[in-house]
């Protein structure tokens, strides 16, 4: 009798410490750092074509127009269209795969994967409307950024590291709400 070997998965990256480096990179918030997590997530596109994860790929394009916003290099116009495409693969790309036969809404899609519909009304202005402001498109952008990071990435890591962070954000928040109420007291 054959032993039955388990099945393997090739993946793009080299092992688990490279994914947990590149997800931190592209998270981090320094723009150097960032670019080299863009680099390798460029990398596993080349070995990896088709098949990368979309999400990975959405993450990747959303970092690059944060990164191209603080070289200072673009102009404000420039920075919509860009920020723009990016959030409208964003959202095409990930209600695509609950797309049946029947065409259904994107924003009952939306609402099924947990996605603001805001979001994708700054979608639809992007497609077929008047441009929005940077402002605006910058803040989607950080949005589902961050459904990226809760929705995917934790999700991957599997350890506490995006835990820790959600800890320390509602320990800030808490701060910051005591902070409001200390100033309402004092007025």
């Amino acid at each position: 009798r054959k032993r039955l070997r388990p099945l393997r998965t090739v993946v793009a990256w080299r092992g688990r410490a490279e994914w947990d480096q590149v997800m931190v990179g592209l998270y981090c918030g320094d723009s150097r750092l960032q670019q080299e997590a863009l680099d390798r997530v460029s990398a596993w596109k080349s070995r990896y074509g088709p098949k990368m994860p979309l999400a990975v790929d959405c993450t990747a394009e959303l970092i690059r127009c944060k990164v191209l916003d603080s070289s200072g290099r673009l102009k404000s116009h420039e920075l919509i269209l860009s920020y723009g495409l990016a959030l409208v693969r964003f959202v095409n790309l990930i209600t695509e795969r609950k797309q049946k036969m029947v065409s259904i809404p994107l924003r009952q899609l939306a609402r099924e994967v947990d996605i603001p519909i805001w979001v994708v009304d700054l979608r639809h202005e992007l497609t077929h409307g008047k441009l929005p402001r940077l402002a605006l498109c910058r803040k989607g952008c950080d949005v589902v950024l961050d459904w990226l990071r809760k929705t995917y990435w934790s999700r991957q890591l599997g350890n506490n590291l995006c835990e820790q962070r959600e800890d320390e954000e509602e320990e800030q928040e808490g701060v910051e709400a005591n902070a409001e109420l200390d100033n309402d007291a004092w007025e």
